[in-house]
C-alpha cells in the first residue's frame, strides 16, 4: 500500500513544480536574483493625429522635419504594435509630454506612461529622460504598476520611419525587478 501512495505523492510533486515552471518561462534571471524582461514593441505615430504640437517654441538657425523650435510642447497617444507595420496587434499605448530642451531642436526632456496589455504582463511603465530626435539612446524607466510594479531598467527608442505624417520608433524594453520584489511579486 506504501509504494503507490510514494507514486502519487512522486506524480503531484512533479506537477506542482511544472506549473510553478511555466508561469515565470517569459523572463529570465540574472546573475544577481533580478528577474529581467527583454522584448521590443512599435511606436505608431501622426502627426496632428496622435502627436500634437501645443505650443511652439523659437525657431533655432537650422530648423529641418527632424528638429522642432527651442520650447516647443508636444504631446502624444499613440499604438504600440509588436510590428512596425500599424496594422498589427496592438499591444499597449504610449502617453507623454516632450518639449524641446536644445537650441538646435534635436533635443527634447520626456515623461511618457506605457500602458501594456501582453500575454503574461499587464500593468503601466513611466519613463522620464532626455531624448535626442535621431540619434539612438537610453530612457530610464522610474516606476510601475500593475505586473510591472517597482520595476527598474530602461527603454530604447530608436526612429524607424520618417514619412511625414507617419512616423514609426522601435522601442526596445530591458526590464529588472529587483531579488525582493521577484521573490515576493512573482513567486506564484
Amino acid at each position: 500500500m506504501a509504494q503507490p501512495l510514494r507514486h502519487y505523492g512522486v506524480a503531484i510533486f512533479l506537477l506542482a513544480l511544472s506549473f510553478k515552471a511555466t508561469s515565470t518561462s517569459t523572463a529570465t534571471h540574472d546573475g544577481h536574483g533580478r528577474k529581467s524582461l527583454h522584448f521590443t514593441l512599435y511606436q505608431q505615430e501622426t502627426i496632428n493625429k496622435t502627436l500634437y504640437l501645443i505650443v511652439k517654441g523659437v525657431t533655432g538657425p537650422d530648423a529641418s522635419p527632424t528638429t522642432s523650435p527651442f520650447g516647443s510642447l508636444f504631446v502624444n497617444q499613440d499604438l504600440l504594435t509588436v510590428s512596425p507595420n500599424s496594422s498589427s496587434k496592438v499591444v499597449g499605448v504610449a502617453e507623454g509630454v516632450s518639449i524641446t530642451s536644445s537650441l538646435d531642436g534635436l533635443i527634447n526632456v520626456v515623461t511618457e506612461k506605457i500602458t501594456l496589455e501582453l500575454k503574461h504582463y499587464k500593468g503601466s511603465i513611466s519613463m522620464l529622460g532626455t531624448a535626442h530626435n535621431i540619434e539612438v539612446f537610453d530612457l530610464p524607466v522610474v516606476g510601475g504598476t500593475g505586473d510591472f510594479m517597482f520595476v527598474q531598467g530602461y527603454i530604447k527608442p530608436s526612429l524607424l520611419t520618417f514619412d511625414s505624417p507617419d512616423i514609426v520608433y522601435r522601442l526596445e524594453f530591458h526590464l529588472y525587478w529587483p531579488p525582493y520584489v521577484a521573490e515576493y511579486h512573482f513567486s506564484y
